[in-house]
């Protein structure tokens, strides 16, 4: 996928789905390894994991990752901002609730939304573009809403929520990075290695740091879902991800996002009993339309 596109096609909209799919799963499996594996040291393991299998993948293929494209500046950039996500993400959830967490973090889009025309002119969206943009994160925010009405978090909750919207700002921040500095010409395999390496080496101190012990026998469950977290997720759902990114319209590959935390629902409620309420199907409504609306032609 080399050639710029405008718009998104059926292989487009079938890998962004497969990967949101994916990527809600992904919630399951490392709320499902959390018992066992503290929260950094599994963003540190799934970082350091799919970067050696990424370089391996390039290795395999001859993929060129050292030549002088001038893509060390974006990476280096690149790669700050994805370790500072997943800080954010994992020392908020000490003070809010999860349900909270995954809405602020999807605000994504709305920053991606906000930045892009400085980058990409083209790419700027229309009003009724930008209320389909509403209406797809109104649906995901309903999904939630209950987590609203009933936090476990205590007073100091307002410090998670402001780490959440902080990983939201990141993760925008970080697509316009790629879009915006050399690593737009790389490859989808040299880009998602910048972060891996580069996050992998901050999170690993930040976990020895925090004082929390490297756990050293895991139950097969425990092990099943890091190899699902590094290889599946972080190794191969996250190149295709850099891949689509580098060939179609950012903003609307972004609203596709918001169909992850729906997606993460429900799986848990197929796959930990959690509850599936009405209100969870009005947001997959709401989401599909605000697709539908930011992806007019």
């Amino acid at each position: 996928m080399s050639e710029r596109k405008s718009q998104l096609d059926a292989l487009a909209v079938f890998s962004i789905v497969g990967c949101c799919f994916l990527w809600g799963l992904n919630q399951v499996a490392a709320k499902a390894a959390l018992p066992e594996v503290p929260p950094l040291w599994q963003a540190a393991w799934r970082s350091a994991g799919g970067a050696l299998l990424v370089y391996a993948w390039t290795r395999w293929r001859g993929i060129a990752l050292f030549e002088p494209d001038g893509s060390w500046r974006g990476g280096l950039l690149a790669g700050g901002l994805f370790a500072a996500e997943f800080v954010c993400i994992f020392l908020g959830l000490q003070y809010t609730t999860a349900s909270r967490m995954v809405v602020f973090i999807y605000t994504s889009p709305f920053f991606v939304a906000l930045g892009m025309p400085f980058i990409s002119r083209s790419e700027r969206l229309s009003g009724l573009q930008m209320i389909g943009l509403a209406v797809a994160f109104a649906g995901v925010a309903s999904a939630f809403i209950e987590g609203f009405t009933h936090p476990d978090a205590g007073a100091r909750q307002w410090v998670g929520d402001a780490l959440g919207l902080a990983a939201g700002a990141l993760w925008g921040a970080t697509t316009l990075a790629i879009r915006g500095t050399a690593l737009s010409h790389a490859s989808a395999e040299k880009t998602l290695l910048y972060q891996l390496a580069i996050s992998a080496v901050l999170l690993l101190v930040l976990a020895a740091a925090s004082g929390t012990p490297m756990p050293l026998r895991l139950s097969p469950i425990a092990w099943s879902s890091m190899l699902f977290q590094i290889v599946v997720v972080t190794a191969i759902s996250y190149v295709v991800w850099f891949g689509l990114i580098r060939t179609y319209p950012a903003t609307k590959l972004a609203v596709f996002t918001l169909l992850t935390p729906v997606f993460g629902l429900m799986l848990g409620a197929l796959l930990l009993a959690e509850q599936l309420t009405l209100r969870l199907l009005l947001a997959l409504l709401a989401v599909a339309l605000g697709i539908v609306l930011v992806n007019r032609r």
